[in-house]
């Protein structure tokens, strides 16, 4: 038996594929990045419009439809299922002053989505200002300090959902 791969699809739909169900398909590469797929006698024309290979997802265009698919090997499942998935050590939920200082700006409101690396507000301590940013994608839940603010370190500045 050959390795097997879990897909999942638009995160709603979950398959197993087989490397031999892989291997036995008729494929003809049409372009860089077209196919066109002949299986059970039916026809599909497909082209990968986007593809991250570290993350293993993908933008798939099947005959005009478009999907999001994940690709899991067995060690990507058994890494999850362990607790190590990737990204983990990306679930912070509270930023806290790394020092005691003033609040001089606040970039952020209470339900803004924000992007890893994003400024989240300016803290001036020892006569510097420091941007503090974004450890993860996120939506503020809450904002626990207001601008001229100061503030002790280790206080809570902002919470994410």
């Amino acid at each position: 038996m050959g390795k097997v791969f879990k897909a999942n699809v638009n995160d709603t739909f979950d398959f197993e594929i087989k490397n031999d169900e892989i291997l036995n398909l008729d494929t003809v590469k049409t372009s860089d990045s077209q196919y066109h797929i002949l299986q059970d006698n039916k026809s599909f024309k497909v082209e990968i419009k986007e593809a991250n290979f570290n993350t293993k997802s993908y933008q798939v265009k099947v005959n005009n439809n478009l999907y999001s698919i994940n690709i899991f090997n067995d060690l990507d499942i058994l890494i999850k299922a362990m607790g190590f998935a990737i990204g983990s050590t990306k679930h912070v939920n509270s930023i806290k002053a790394p020092m005691p200082g003033l609040i001089l700006e606040i970039s952020v409101s209470v339900g803004q989505k924000v992007k890893e690396d994003e400024p989240l507000l300016i803290l001036e301590a020892m006569k510097m200002e420091n941007s503090i940013t974004s450890p993860r994608d996120g939506i503020i839940k809450s904002i626990s300090v207001n601008k001229t603010d100061a503030v002790e370190k280790n206080q809570l500045l902002i919470e994410f959902e």
